[in-house]
Parts: C-alpha cells; sequence; structure tokens
C-alpha cells in the first residue's frame, strides 16, 4: 500500500467530512461565481459605463484563464502537492473577488475577473484529485463525488438566485463580496483539515514546453470560440486564429508522445471510461449552456421577470438536483452502475431540452416551466456518474491531472455552448426580426433552435455513452450503498 493509501486509510471519519465540506465549500464558490454574475450583468454594465461587446467579457475573461490554467495547475497539483494548490487557489480567488467587488473601471473589473479565473483554475483543477485520494473505499467515494458533483449541477441555479437577490437588494458589488468571508473560512479550514501531501516535487519532471504549448493552445482557442459572435465562423479572425490554436494543441500531443515526462502521460486515455465521460461532458455542457443561460435570458428579455425573480424561478431546478445528487444518486450507481445512470440522466435532460422546443412567447410558469425545471433532475443523476467515469482511470500520482483533465473538458464545453448555441439564437432572432416579428417572438425562436439543438448535443453524448462508455460489472451486495448521503461535520 502506498504512503497516500496508508494517510488516507489513518484519516478519522470527521477529518474525511471536514476535507469534503471545505472542497465542496470551496468548489461551490467558484461555481457560484460562474453564474452569479449572469443577472447581475445590466446593473454592471450601467454602473461601470461598459459597452455592449465590452460587458462581454466580464464573463470571457474568467473563462478563458480558467479553461486555459487547468491542465497545467492539475500537472503543478501533483507535483508541488494538492493541498498547497488548492490553498494557494483559494487564497488568489478570494483576493481577486475583493478587486472585483471594488472595481471603478471596465478594465479593472475585467483584470480582477481574468485573476478570479487564475484562482479558480488553481482549486478547482485539484479538488477532484484530493477526493479520490482521500476517499479510496467504493461506498464513501461515490458519496463524496455525489456531493462534488451537487455543487457543480445545483450551483449554477443557486448563483442567479443569490445574484439577482443581492443585485435587487444591495448592488452587483456584493455578487464579489459574498466570496470574502466564503473564501477566508475556507483557507482557514482547509488548512487545518486537508491531508498533508508532498507532491511527486519537480524532480519527477515538469514539461515546460508541453506547458507552455498547451496553455497558449487553450487560451487562444477559447478567445477564438467566445469571439465568434462577434467575428462570425467563416471570417479571417476566426479561422486564422483558430488554425494557429489548432496547431498549437497538436504539438502539445506530439510533445507528450516524446516528453521524457509528459505533462499530460497519454497513457490516462486508455480507459474507454475516461475518454468516453471526458466527450460526453464537452457535449453535455454545451448543451445544457442552453438552460443554464437562455432559460433566465427568455424569464428578463421575453416575460419581463427582474434579476430576483429569474432567479427564484430556477430555484426548483436547484431543488431536485439537490434531492437526486445527495439522495440516491450514489445508490443508484451503486446498484445499477454509473453507465445505466449516466444514460438515465441524459435521457430526462433530452426531455427537458426538447420540452424547451415548444415553450409560447406567453408561457405560464406552471405549465410551462415548472415541469422543465422538475426535469433537471437528470443533472443530479448524469454528472455524479460521469464524474466517476471520467476519475476511473486516475492513479495516485496521476490524480491532479485527470482532475485538471476533467475541468478542461467542462470548460471546453461551455465555451462551445457559448458561443455556437448564442451565435445560432443571435443569428435566428435577427432574421425574425428582419421579417417582420416582434422583439418577444423572434427572441423565442431564436431559444427555440438554440434548446434543439442542444438537445442533439445530448443524443449525441447517449450515444458515445451507450457505444464508447463500457458496461461496468455488476456491483456485489457488499459494494452497494444501503444508505443515503449525509454530509455532517
Amino acid at each position: 500500500m502506498s504512503l497516500n493509501s496508508r494517510v488516507s486509510h489513518a484519516l478519522s471519519a470527521r477529518t474525511k467530512q471536514l476535507s469534503l465540506a471545505v472542497v465542496a465549500t470551496g468548489t461551490l464558490m467558484i461555481v457560484l461565481d460562474g453564474s452569479i454574475v449572469t443577472v447581475a450583468m445590466p446593473a454592471i454594465q450601467h454602473d461601470l459605463g461598459f459597452t455592449p461587446a465590452g460587458l462581454s467579457w466580464v464573463v470571457n475573461a474568467y473563462l478563458i484563464a480558467f479553461g486555459s490554467l487547468l491542465l497545467l495547475a492539475g500537472r503543478l497539483g501533483d507535483l508541488l502537492g494538492r493541498r498547497r494548490m488548492f490553498l494557494y487557489g483559494t487564497g488568489v480567488f478570494t483576493a481577486a473577488s475583493l478587486l472585483a467587488g471594488l472595481a471603478s473601471s471596465p478594465a479593472l473589473l475585467i483584470a480582477a475577473r481574468f485573476l478570479q479565473g487564475v484562482g479558480s483554475a488553481m482549486a478547482a483543477a485539484v479538488s477532484l484529485g484530493i477526493l479520490v485520494t482521500l476517499f479510496t473505499e467504493a461506498r464513501e467515494r461515490a458519496r463524496a463525488i455525489a456531493v462534488f458533483s451537487f455543487t457543480g449541477a445545483a450551483g449554477a441555479s443557486i448563483g442567479q438566485v443569490v445574484g439577482g437577490v443581492l443585485t435587487d437588494a444591495l448592488t452587483w458589488n456584493w455578487i464579489f463580496f459574498i466570496n470574502l468571508p466564503i473564501g477566508l473560512a475556507s483557507l482557514v479550514v482547509a488548512a487545518a483539515v486537508l491531508p498533508r501531501d508532498r507532491g511527486l516535487g519537480f524532480a519527477a519532471g515538469a514539461d515546460v514546453l508541453g506547458a507552455l504549448l498547451v496553455t497558449t493552445g487553450l487560451m487562444l482557442g477559447i478567445y477564438t470560440v467566445v469571439k465568434v459572435e462577434s467575428y462570425g465562423w467563416t471570417s479571417a479572425h476566426t479561422l486564422g486564429l483558430g488554425a494557429l490554436a489548432a496547431s498549437l494543441l497538436a504539438a502539445f500531443v506530439i510533445r507528450q508522445t516524446k516528453a521524457r515526462t509528459p505533462l499530460v502521460p497519454l497513457r490516462i486515455f486508455r480507459s474507454r471510461q475516461v475518454t468516453g465521460a471526458n466527450l460526453v461532458q464537452i457535449l453535455m455542457v454545451a448543451a445544457l449552456f442552453s438552460f443554464q443561460v437562455l432559460v433566465a435570458l427568455y424569464l428578463q428579455q421575453v416575460r419581463g421577470y427582474g434579476a430576483a425573480e429569474t432567479g427564484l424561478a430556477m430555484l426548483p431546478a436547484a431543488v431536485v438536483i439537490g434531492a437526486v445528487s445527495l439522495g440516491i444518486s450514489a445508490r443508484l450507481n451503486a446498484r445499477f452502475g454509473e453507465r445505466r445512470v449516466l444514460l438515465a440522466g441524459l435521457t430526462l435532460l433530452i426531455a427537458m431540452l426538447l420540452l424547451l422546443t415548444r415553450l409560447p412567447e406567453r408561457s405560464h410558469y406552471a405549465v410551462d416551466l415548472l415541469p422543465v425545471m422538475l426535469l433537471a433532475a437528470g443533472f443530479g443523476l448524469a454528472l455524479p456518474a460521469l464524474t466517476s467515469l471520467g476519475m476511473s482511470g486516475a492513479s495516485e500520482s496521476d490524480a491532479g491531472l485527470a482532475s485538471g483533465v476533467f475541468n478542461t473538458t467542462q470548460q471546453i464545453g461551455m465555451a462551445l455552448g457559448v458561443a455556437v448555441l448564442s451565435t445560432l439564437a443571435a443569428s435566428r432572432t435577427e432574421s425574425q426580426l428582419a421579417d417582420g416579428a416582434s422583439e418577444a417572438a423572434a427572441l423565442t425562436s431564436g431559444y427555440h433552435l438554440a434548446f434543439g439543438i442542444g438537445a442533439g448535443l445530448l443524443v449525441a453524448a447517449f450515444v458515445i455513452a451507450y457505444a464508447v462508455v463500457r458496461k461496468a460489472a455488476a456491483p456485489t451486495p457488499s459494494e452497494a450503498v444501503t444508505a443515503p448521503v449525509h454530509v455532517g461535520v
């Protein structure tokens, strides 16, 4: 048994639960920040004088830094120690949140958001790695991953509620200030309870050239994708930068086959579960952008909801996601296997987006939207199963890397969702307006197209999950989870 395994077995149940709580809290803070901003964008634009094009960089600056640095941060966590990387990342994110709340100009807010993305990447890249090395027994790992997945699945909806309430009751600045007490408390508790790990050390090898290639390639690629709405898919800007980004990433892959100590050992992709899970995640996250963002826009721009009303309207989705992911997902994964649970979750999500393609311009919440919110239970089924599959091939020495890869594919999916679905929706809306449709009807038509494309992406994800992910062996009775998940400190 390795040193890390012996340490994990020696830890008390209370220490493990505290560690899970602090990692989940830190992750929830990061996830909330990604969605809490969306409902405050009009207020930010008004107060700081953002141009319509410049306002998008409040989101893009964060997304580019976060998505491009996850792989590097994950590997550095393996080398320097995952506990240290989590603490540093949480500290950077908390400090950047203070700067964002104090920002008095568009440039300062964009810079602070980029720094937030850096801190988020450092902390998020190693979070799963901490959990899979801390919880080594099958049942407790399934429960830990269920809690972790809940923070990702429900966090976006909770963020919209919190963002709307804070913006309406106070000012937009408080969507960033709220991170200060949470971040500081997370730092104190994490420093006290997270097990110390030395990491492999730089003597184990740091592929500097590979790090430069992948970080530059991802940063340039994500930038290109998020700017598609401004330049178009066939513009010289998109095609030129896209080709350069693809060349850098191809050079990175070649480098990994030749480097003595590669940044991303390609052996981790030999697992069909790992490869399939990451492919499914890209498609699923891209598709679900249409639910998490476009439904909120529909409520505000078509139905005239305020920020707080929009957040509260999305709340049932967060409730059912939490009930499923924390209450039964671990037991279902243990009884039926992650693959079957993933397929069931994807089926519910496909049905959810198909219902949204029929969303009327003059909708009634109880009839047209509440059933959609309840079908969001598919999040609670799919994400814990997908996370387990995505980390299934990780050894202790590669846990941070596998965590970084899994989080990176999530950000790639988000960037693709932003670019593809928002661009298609905007194009359909402009076409409808040109044909004489009302603004509300044109917006609704654009959202319908995005929901339909999202449903198609989920169907593709279902096919990959069915064909690529291997059927897991049936669990033995001793492996079955017979109690609901409880998170206690």
